[in-house]
């Protein structure tokens, strides 16, 4: 199983790169996001897809990326063409956003989705999330450190706090206590 793949980019495509790794040229399909960010050095995370009569490579700069795109494969119905056009669409920040707050609107906008389609997507992906907190933030952990010191489970103040956009650790307490008060 290959994991990822680190090389050169020998040519980039339309929906995939070439990536010349110790002599050998891998053609790796991408999302937009992830080809935006593809330079003259590469190195991609890989989800392999294996059929009677085919193999193909998904790379991702972003393991939330693949994260996203693994899980969204495992739903019926939903193959790796209509996955990627959700990579494309959506970053995973975004996406786990329209996971949590079921907007319907928002995935109906992805080529290849129906209402049919997007609402399986809620459904089954209802616990859906991808870890919000960036490297060298610490607004976040900051934030979680002080309200489990003010007895709150780390659990329910994870819960509260995902996905939410704040500027300083003062903002990020007051936000969650007023949420943990009415739990």
């Amino acid at each position: 199983m290959i994991a990822g793949i680190r090389g050169k980019v020998f040519q980039k495509r339309v929906n995939s790169v070439l990536v010349e790794a110790n002599g050998v040229i891998y053609e790796v399909i991408v999302s937009l996001n992830s080809f935006s960010q593809i330079k003259d050095e590469v190195f991609l995370y890989i989800s392999e897809i294996v059929r009677e009569d085919s193999y193909y490579l998904y790379g991702f700069c972003d393991e939330n990326e693949q994260k996203m795109f693994d899980t969204l494969i495992k739903i019926n119905g939903v193959g790796a063409k209509v996955a990627m056009a959700i990579c494309s669409t959506f970053t995973p920040q975004t996406f786990s956003s329209i996971i949590q707050t079921k907007n319907l609107s928002a995935l109906k906008q992805v080529p290849g989705i129906g209402p049919k389609s997007a609402s399986r997507i809620l459904v089954e992906l209802n616990d859906f999330s991808i870890g919000e907190i960036e490297e060298g933030d610490t607004i976040l952990p900051e934030a979680i450190t002080a309200l489990e010191g003010l007895g709150f489970k780390k659990d329910a103040i994870t819960k509260v706090l995902k996905g939410v956009k704040v500027t300083s650790t003062e903002e990020a307490i007051k936000l969650a206590l007023k949420k943990l008060a009415s739990f």
